[in-house]
């Protein structure tokens, strides 16, 4: 042995392994990403072997081994190199740790001898004497290896099984994974392959194995040449222990590199990044699983500082290591997604191994700094809650905001247009969350939004949304919610319940699993754990019982007939009942459990405003806010001629026909007497008290100028809109959309936010007369609501079978072909058409049949091209029924103002020659009489310039329902009879 005495100067480290009781192997403290090592035998001292291919332990070598690890691993020393022994090419050193030398501390405890020094000067430690003296009292005291204890040494000869000392083909894997699964195992780290390998000795038993953690898969480190096993003599450091592993071994070999290959990219990272907290250091391995190669997996948990960790999520939080599906299998739900979300992560910062990584295409982007706190007022189904936003007033557009439950699908609750029915569990979800949400405060954290396909539709049809958690303020007094999960999953942010959690724990919902790099609930691993309990216990969707079927008679969709019929059975006391939908302030769509029928139910006596009305949106608001979904009572007297039942209703013992008065939003209707309004003289009194506050609609009330037929206040300020004109009909009607009407712009929205493309199937939909649906406009290509006003007889046969329909929101009319109809989706709304007809005031515009008929429309449509007016309400014709289709419905008769002049399209008509004023009256009143005599100079004007129907003289006729011709000829029909024209006369030609 040729030896050299280089004596350094002391170096700082810190212990990285300790593979024998003489020997350490430190590392730099450089901030490098991987410092330097070096292995330090310690001088003139020789600890017991370990045991080698071949040969077992020598006696006291497990123990020598184990006061030198446990004494210095992780710890930092001071070192410096004394001598290094060429021909094996070891370095021997003294270490400090602190103030106390290391070897002095070995030698202190008998666990290692100290060599005699060699023929050569400088091959011994600086410290010799002192190791001497410390060896002397230590075989005087019989400690470690010099223990005077009968059978001591042969009892500390450990007795390892086959795979420790030898190849082993009969290593069981299985069992070792049947007896120990789920269960933590002890055991010592011996080597790091890669950063996601490990060889270990499972303790007590020593069985030396190699392990795989779950879920993930290091860089490889490459094949690398294993140095030759060498006996070295006494003076030597013991080498790395080089038993051969068990049957996981051959996997390993076959797979790895060839020989000579490098590493991968950070494969040399992520095995430091490994070593400096496992090796050498005492672990716990839960086994996961075995492959078909009989090969360990399992989760690693190394210590840190009073608690512990899990070795995979930390390796790929630093992007040293990739989730891997086959071996993450094997794991909890909950484990796995907690990989999956640590690796998503490292992926969005492009750490390490994700440097050069591009992520995939993703139909999901988040929403961030969208929290807020409101009541949920709607249920929609079990995934989809409306919460009123406290902090917005009713009118506002965004006062309700619909909000998707982020990562989880429940059961559909299918589309009663089509006549799909709910999905199994579907009204058990929605169900609990109406009893549980409504009305009730929520905090809601917005998390995502999403472009999703449409549900029944093709996979082209696609709408956002806007997906968030909710969370339920549980009440201070009431403690109804001991229900809720139990588990510290189960509640979040002090005590606050997830509802997402809770429908998933009941059953009435799933998890969804995401795709990389989508968007997900902050909440995703609570959900997980959810379903897994939920799974477990077999609860709802997840157990093999069906659903309790409900077959619910709608009496809203049947004759008037019918619903007489079933007066009888309503008229009884109070009766409990759910509101399914608010369609006006006074008017609702109940659910009568009792009687499993919905009805339409109107408030006796009680009358809000119109849907053009100031202040209907409000009424509309506060009976969403105050019943919508909760449990009623109500009492029925009657059923009108439209099927619509007559009665009270009370919510928690309150009044909503008083709840309306007093707020100013609704009036007392006396109209059929008072004898038939229950509880008249409470509802006067609500409506007398909203009077002298000067409430809502009776802001501008006087006292004592009420008539029979409305306050003088009313009769002096007409209702006024501000409007554009969408469509011009014949005869001076024509159709309008309200200006900054919040109905508009959400419809258009809802219908923006559509992606329609392939048409639906021959049979799939079949339109009928009435039915309202989506419609391809033919100028532009958009989509919009429309009427079928007709339609083919029998089923569709073919994507050319032409179909005339009526756009309710515009009130044009075309005829498009079935390939451009769409179902009305569910997202877009239902409610009554925004386009509203109208006709002006005062005035008689030829038909389009009748002389200068098409020549009124063009100049009425001239005149309010791309502007806004001001419509000034004089009358409402609202005796002609439901809307048919073009031309039909409730009629607004109008003063026309174009705001930018501040003048009257009424007059403009007149003064065109294009129209003449009706017939004058005999009763005229007042006001009527001074808006006709206002526009009778118009009328003048044009006559006197002879314009258009006027160009052949002053023309008047007996019938004011018709116009005269152009020519201003009226003959005699062939019999000389008068067909009700005048004859020529020769002033007329003049």
């Amino acid at each position: 042995m040729a030896s050299k005495p280089v004596a350094t100067a002391w170096l700082r480290g810190r212990v990285k392994a300790v593979p024998s009781g003489d020997s350490l192997l430190i590392m730099g403290s450089s901030k490098a990403g991987i410092p330097p090592e070096k292995t330090i035998t310690l001088s003139s001292l020789v600890a017991p072997r370990l045991a080698r291919s071949g040969v077992s332990d020598e006696p006291f070598a497990w123990e020598s081994r184990e006061y030198l690890r446990k004494l210095c691993i992780g710890k930092d020393v001071t070192f410096r190199v004394d001598y290094t022994v060429s021909t094996i090419g070891r370095e021997f050193g003294s270490v400090f740790l602190g103030d106390k030398n290391v070897a002095s501390m070995v030698v202190s405890e008998g666990w290692a001898k100290v060599r005699e020094p060699g023929q050569k000067k400088g091959d011994a430690s600086p410290f010799l004497a002192e190791l001497l003296r410390l060896e002397e009292q230590a075989k005087q005291r019989g400690l470690g290896r010099w223990s005077r204890t009968a059978g001591a040494a042969e009892a500390s000869v450990r007795n390892l099984p086959p795979s420790a000392v030898g190849y082993s083909n009969n290593f069981d894997a299985m069992g070792l994974l049947a007896s120990n699964k789920g269960r933590p195992m002890k055991a010592i780290v011996e080597q790091v392959r890669n950063g996601s390998t490990l060889r270990v000795y499972l303790l007590p038993e020593f069985q030396f194995v190699q392990v795989y953690v779950a879920g993930i898969q290091s860089p490889s480190m490459g094949r690398r040449v294993a140095p030759a096993t060498t006996d070295a003599p006494n003076g030597e450091a013991s080498a790395e222990p080089q038993a051969p592993l068990t049957s996981a071994k051959k996997l390993a070999v076959s797979s790895a590199p060839s020989k000579g290959d490098s590493p991968d990219p950070f494969g040399r990272e992520a095995k430091h990044f490994t070593e400096i907290r496992v090796l050498n250091r005492e672990v716990r391995i839960v086994l996961e699983g075995v492959d078909k190669f009989s090969n360990l997996i399992g989760s690693v948990y190394y210590p840190d500082g009073e608690s512990s960790k899990d070795l995979a999520p930390e390796l790929i939080e630093n992007g040293l290591a990739k989730y891997v599906e086959w071996s993450a299998s094997l794991m909890e739900d909950n484990a796995k997604w907690q990989l999956k979300s640590a690796e998503i992560q490292a992926k969005t910062t492009r750490l390490r191994i994700w440097t050069n990584y591009v992520p995939p295409a993703t139909n999901s982007k988040a929403i961030h700094d969208q929290n807020f706190t409101g009541k949920v007022v709607e249920v929609i189904s079990g995934d989809c809650v409306i919460v009123a936003d406290d902090s917005l007033p009713y009118g506002s557009p965004l006062a309700e905001r619909r909000v998707n439950l982020s990562s989880i699908r429940c059961p559909k609750m299918g589309n009663p247009h089509r006549y799909e029915k709910p999905a199994p569990y579907a009204r058990e979800a929605k169900e609990l969350l109406r009893t549980r949400l409504i009305g009730r405060q929520v905090n809601v954290s917005m998390e995502y939004s999403r472009k999703v396909s449409m549900a029944g539709g093709s996979s082209a049809d696609s709408r956002v949304m806007d997906f968030g958690s909710v969370f339920l303020v549980p009440d201070k007094v009431e403690g109804d919610y001991a229900s809720a999960p139990s588990t510290s999953t189960g509640v979040s942010r002090q005590g606050e319940v997830n509802v997402a959690e809770l429908l998933v724990a009941r059953g009435y919902g799933t998890v969804i699993r995401h795709r990389d790099f989508e968007e997900r609930s902050n909440h995703y691993n609570a959900l997980l754990s959810a379903e897994s309990r939920a799974i477990a216990g077999k609860k709802g969707i997840h157990s093999s019982e069906d659903s309790t079927a409900m077959h619910i008679a709608d009496l809203t969709t049947v004759s008037a007939k019918k619903a007489k019929d079933f007066l009888p059975h309503l008229q009884k006391k109070r009766m409990p009942a759910v509101v399914e939908y608010v369609l006006s302030g006074h008017r609702f769509k109940l659910f009568i459990p009792k009687e499993t029928c919905s009805i339409a139910f109107s408030l006796s006596g009680v009358r809000c405003p119109g849907r053009y009305d100031p202040f209907s949106n409000e009424a509309i608001a506060l009976m969403r806010r105050k019943i919508l979904q909760r449990d009623v009572e109500i009492e029925v007297e009657t059923v009108d001629n439209t099927g619509t039942f007559l009665g009270s209703l009370w919510e928690s013992k309150t009044s909503m026909s008083v709840t309306l008065l007093e707020s100013g939003l609704a009036k007392l209707q006396t109209a059929f007497g008072t004898d038939r309004i229950p509880d008249y003289k409470l509802l006067l009194q609500a409506e007398q008290s909203a009077k002298r506050q000067k409430l809502k609609i009776w802001e501008n009330f006087i006292e004592g100028e009420e008539v029979s037929s409305g306050s003088t206040a009313e009769r002096k300020q007409k209702e006024e809109l501000k409007v554009t004109v969408t469509e011009v009909l014949g005869g001076g009607k024509f159709y309008v959309q309200l200006v900054g009407d919040e109905k508009v712009a959400s419809i258009q929205q809802q219908l923006g936010s559509l992606s329609l493309q392939e048409a639906p199937l021959i049979g799939a939909f079949n339109p009928k007369k009435g039915d309202t649906v989506l419609a391809q406009f033919t100028e532009d290509n958009s989509w919009n609501r429309a009427m079928i006003v007709n339609a083919p007889r029998g089923a569709v046969e073919s994507p050319k079978d032409e179909f005339e329909v009526f756009y309710i929101d515009y009130g044009n009319q075309e005829v498009v072909p079935y390939s451009r109809l769409r179902p009305l989706d569910p997202s877009v709304s239902s409610g009554p058409g925004l386009a509203q007809l109208c006709t002006l005031s005062y005035i008689k515009v030829p038909s389009l049949e009748e002389d200068y008929g098409e020549d009124a429309a063009t100049r009425l449509s001239s005149h309010t091209l791309t502007r806004q007016f001001k419509a000034i309400i004089d009358d409402k014709d609202t005796y002609r029924g439901k809307v048919k289709g073009q031309g039909t419905g409730t009629v607004f008769v109008v003063t026309l103002i174009d705001t930018t002049t501040d003048s009257s399209i009424n007059a403009a008509m007149l003064k065109d020659g294009l129209a003449r004023l009706e017939k004058r009256g005999k009763k005229e009143s007042e006001e009527r009489r001074a808006a006709m005599d206002e526009l009778e100079q118009f009328q003048a004007e044009a006559r006197q310039k002879r314009l258009a129907m006027w160009e052949c003289g002053n023309i008047q006729s007996d019938d004011e329902g018709s116009a005269p011709s152009k020519g201003g000829a009226r003959i005699l029909d062939k019999w000389g009879q008068n067909s009700g024209l005048r004859p020529i006369h020769l002033s007329d030609l003049l």
